[in-house]
């Protein structure tokens, strides 16, 4: 899935890198599982966006079904932090985690203009 964030300032903004991104129960819940990993194949650029521009960001979820030793559980959507960012936001999606860490769902790319 694409994952996309917009610049809803009035002044132009670079993004750069990478989304921090986790399953999570609800939308003040912690984590679940483990964080996204990096898919570093296309390296990060600069992305300018004007106020209103959407940059974009690969995200992919694998089945937590696919592993039989996934603790399996209910997360609510997806826990996101922008790059270079503290604050997160929530997309609900509800799907299945996995609440052991060992295992590994999600796998992020950097974000690319849209």
């Amino acid at each position: 899935m694409k994952l996309n964030l917009t610049n809803t300032g009035s002044e132009p903004c670079i993004l750069r890198g990478f989304a921090g991104v986790s399953l999570a129960a609800d939308n003040t819940g912690a984590p679940i599982g483990a964080p996204a990993q990096r898919d570093e194949a296309t390296a990060p650029a600069d992305v300018l966006l004007a106020p209103g521009g959407t940059g974009t960001a690969m995200l992919r979820y694998t089945q937590a079904g696919n592993y039989t030793d996934c603790a399996m559980v209910d997360a609510a959507g997806y826990r996101i932090y922008p790059p270079e960012d503290t604050a997160s936001l929530f997309l609900p999606q509800p799907t299945e985690a996995c609440s052991n860490a060992g295992i590994t769902l999600l796998t992020i790319g950097p974000f690319q203009p849209a």
